[in-house]
């Protein structure tokens, strides 16, 4: 688990892959709220 660890937060292409599941988990988040939001005002 260590190697793991060490190759996800010490490598170039770790620390882009660790970005990459950061920013979809954000934008499915933000995606949510606001379709939540939208089907809420209809009208809008």
């Amino acid at each position: 688990m260590d190697v793991v660890l060490d190759l996800l937060f010490n490598s170039g292409i770790g620390l882009l892959s660790l970005f990459t599941i950061v920013f979809i988990i954000g934008m499915g988040f933000y995606l949510s709220a606001w379709l939540k939001r939208k089907m809420n005002n209809p009208e809008e």
